[in-house]
């Protein structure tokens, strides 16, 4: 599948034991289950900025395109479960993940994430004080870079931490398998494994890449926002959470900003300062988008196939979209 011009944007995400692949219009999930064969979900997919144009403006579009991202996830991943977690008795019926289900574990990993990369490295930004020999608050440029320290060490510890486990280690190949297919495919080569082999593992448009640019540019806006209002960095437990729900909501603001270096990066990677705003993205994607094995590729480029052949057979209009089939063909 040779690419004359160049290539439409085409992200993706790992899931259990495969990969979901989103272009502008469609959506595919390809998951490998318990007795070798590929199950494969292809859709249509329609974004808020197609019925609302307004969005795809820069700055907007940023927030837009991560909430649609973590809908989309959450979908892929609770699909992904369904099949790549099948009882090898087919007389056994599957039991579809019902949304309360969902909402509770997505709550609780809210809670923890709040908790671990919200509160505690606040808290702990003011402690730091101490060891500097001066009071710190949300006011000195120090406290935001100490937060920002604290905040990407847990993130790198809790990464590394969680590759130990089989289950999340296989993720993290998908992983690297989706980022390959997706080279391979920018780079206009024909979609195979072969081709696909000689990639590298790592995409400057990845979601660790935004993680850290989020992180970056989260120190920057809350040195600037805090000192605006000095009721807001007084000390105190109480003020210490204050001050983390307004952070939470200056993530709708950091992110639309990240969003357009991550942007900007991925169609300018050989520009210098590109270079140096991606480089702690492109360096954490060492833990989490590991060299997959080939069949582990194949599952990628099926899903990458399937949004491909989509973008150039759409649906007609009115048509119910979805379709799910086993490729028996992909046994291993």
């Amino acid at each position: 599948m040779k690419q004359e011009n160049l290539p439409m944007a085409v992200g993706g995400q790992a899931v259990l034991e495969g990969v979901m692949m989103r272009s502008p219009h469609a959506m595919a999930i390809a998951v490998r289950r318990p007795d070798g064969t590929v199950i494969l979900k292809d859709e249509a997919y329609h974004s808020l900025a197609e019925r609302y144009p307004v969005l795809k403006r820069a700055f907007l579009r940023g927030p837009v395109i991560l909430v649609e991202a973590m809908v989309t996830g959450v979908k892929a991943l609770t699909f992904s479960a369904q099949a790549a977690l099948q009882e090898e008795d087919a007389d056994k019926e599957d039991e579809p993940l019902g949304w309360g289900s969902i909402a509770l574990t997505l709550g609780g990993a809210f809670l923890m994430a709040f908790l671990f990369f919200g509160f505690l490295p606040h808290w702990l930004s003011g402690k730091a004080g101490y060891l500097v020999g001066r009071t710190l608050t949300p006011a000195d440029f120090t406290f935001h870079a100490v937060d920002g320290v604290i905040k990407g060490t847990f993130l790198v510890l809790y990464i590394w931490g969680i590759s130990f486990f089989p289950d999340i280690r296989r993720v993290f190949e998908y992983h690297g398998a989706e980022h390959k297919s997706i080279c391979t495919f920018e780079a206009g080569e024909e979609l195979t494994v072969a081709n696909t082999r000689r990639h590298p593992t790592a995409h400057a448009r990845c979601g660790t890449s935004f993680i850290l640019v989020v992180l970056l540019v989260s120190i920057l806006i809350f040195t600037v926002f805090f000192p605006l209002f000095p009721a807001l960095t007084r000390r105190g437990l109480a003020n210490n959470f204050f001050q983390v729900i307004i952070k939470v909501g200056l993530m709708f603001p950091i992110a639309a900003l990240s969003y357009e270096i991550i942007r900007w990066g991925g169609k300018h990677s050989r520009h210098r300062l590109a270079r140096i705003l991606l480089w702690p993205g492109l360096a954490t994607q060492r833990l989490t988008a590991l060299e997959p094995d080939d069949s582990q590729l194949e599952v990628a480029l099926e899903a990458l196939k399937a949004v491909l052949a989509r973008e150039e057979h759409p649906l007609p209009e009115g048509q119910p979209a979805g379709d799910t089939l086993s490729c028996a063909e992909c046994q291993h």
